[in-house]
């Protein structure tokens, strides 16, 4: 059983400067050793140089936990963010705490509502059935009669955000001071961890995720996307208590051998769900972990957590119909304006350089995430996995990306999971163009 997340500043503080230390001494070895190399040779090391270093890092993150391990795995998602064989090692990250035993269970219920579990509901299962990445779900029935899932957050998790988000950007800079690991600008760096830090508070606020449920429950979603139902009176800012939904998780479901009808149709719920959240609803389900959908009966797909959400401004569409547009069309200055005109890339940066350095690094990634969008109908059993960004590739972008809009990186965590949810399907589904044809500037997006 894993250990709970050290609550101590002083002791979160040792691991990172331990951590510290050991990346002063794997530089130094590196360094000397790079000498003697030719340059395949030196491209290797670098590469298992970054593993290395990502392993120092995956590890005082796993010892401190808490916040501090679930911002690594958030950071380990942003597509090109960081070399990638450290951001392999961080994507390792799976926030593990020890279980809430049945004292503390009722000592937090009693600290949120005044009561222990008796007399709150009509039954209530001290054994949680599901682990959340920052609490537990345990099993209940309300008085009046409706089965619930019930999540109860771990202890201690709000009050060490700011601390530990500040030993994540001590050690992610002493990664890069003195050292060939090249990570983005910095100031591009600090609006991504902030951004990170906003969000992560924005999760353990419970009652902020009950009203997002509440509020896409009454939009008019697609038919067949079902929302559960929250109850307000057993709910509180670390409590969440919501209509237990019937239905089986990804791999459960796949489990059962499918056929090939049903993920086909479960594939476009997913693919509608997400093109509804960006078109009409302009706000996306920004967590796109596999256990945040249930394969209901009857066709229906459940949308469980809505802890990370986001709010799309038509500034971010724009770039996005405009960018992916102008690539799918290979109109290599139409994307150099575009990324211009938001400021992804610097007002110096010259067309030539754009086209002749950056592009090209970019190129296999962007390439990966548009190529369903090349087709009418596409069969994502033949999607091919996410491409490898290559240390050279990588070092090229990150010296010429300027700015990034706040909500991009979770735009694309967004869009990757669900790419990463259809491939796993093998789904073969409708892609629906009609959207990208619209120009770049049209307020009125329609799918």
């Amino acid at each position: 059983m894993s250990t709970a997340p050290r609550q101590s500043r002083l002791a979160r503080g040792g691991v990172a400067g331990l951590a510290l230390a050991r990346v002063g001494l794997a530089k130094l070895g590196h360094g000397a050793a790079q000498l003697a190399r030719d340059e395949a040779g030196r491209q290797q090391a670098q590469a298992a140089h970054e593993a290395q270093l990502g392993r120092i890092l995956f590890s005082a993150l796993n010892q401190l936990k808490g916040t501090a391990l679930k911002a690594s795995q958030l950071l380990s998602m942003e597509l090109g963010l960081l070399p990638e064989s450290l951001r392999g090692q961080l994507a390792q990250a799976h926030y593990q705490a020890t279980p809430l035993n049945r004292a503390h269970v009722i000592k937090l219920l009693r600290q949120e509502f005044g009561q222990g579990p008796e007399q709150l509901f009509a039954e209530f299962q001290p054994q949680a059935f599901a682990a959340a990445s920052l609490g537990q779900v345990h099993e209940a029935r309300a008085h009046t009669g409706e089965r619930l899932a019930v999540k109860l957050q771990y202890p201690g998790m709000a009050a060490t955000i700011a601390s530990d988000m500040s030993l994540l950007r001590g050690l992610l800079r002493g990664l890069q001071q003195g050292s060939s690991v090249h990570l983005p600008d910095q100031a591009l760096l600090a609006n991504v961890l902030a951004d990170i830090e906003t969000k992560l508070a924005e999760e353990l606020d419970y009652r902020r995720e009950a009203a997002e449920l509440d509020w896409f429950a009454q939009q008019a979603l697609p038919p067949g996307l079902i929302v559960p139902k929250v109850f307000p009176g057993l709910s509180s800012g670390r409590v969440l208590s919501m209509e237990m939904l019937e239905g089986l998780h990804l791999e459960a479901w796949l489990a059962q051998q499918p056929s090939q009808a049903q993920r086909d149709h479960f594939g476009q719920l997913l693919l509608t769900q997400f093109m509804h959240g960006l078109l009409t609803l302009r706000r996306l389900q920004a967590d796109p972990h596999p256990g945040n959908f249930l394969f209901m009966p009857e066709g229906r797909l459940g949308l469980l957590d809505f802890g990370r959400t986001l709010a799309l401004e038509d500034e971010l569409l724009a770039l996005i119909q405009a960018s992916w547009g102008a690539r799918l069309a290979g109109d290599d200055a139409a994307l150099f304006e575009a990324y211009r005109h938001h400021q992804l890339i610097a007002p110096t940066l010259s067309r030539r350089r754009f086209s002749s350095e950056l592009l090209p690094a970019l190129r296999p990634m962007l390439d990966w995430q548009l190529e369903p969008w090349r087709h009418a109908h596409f069969d994502f059993g033949h999607f091919k996995a996410l491409p490898r960004m290559e240390p050279a590739a990588h070092r090229q972008a990150m010296a010429m990306l300027h700015r990034l809009p706040p909500a991009l990186p979770f735009f694309d965590r967004a869009y990757l999971g669900l790419l990463q949810l259809l491939r796993r399907l093998g789904a073969r589904l409708e892609i629906p163009l009609e959207w990208l044809m619209n120009s770049p500037t049209s307020k009125e997006l329609s799918i």
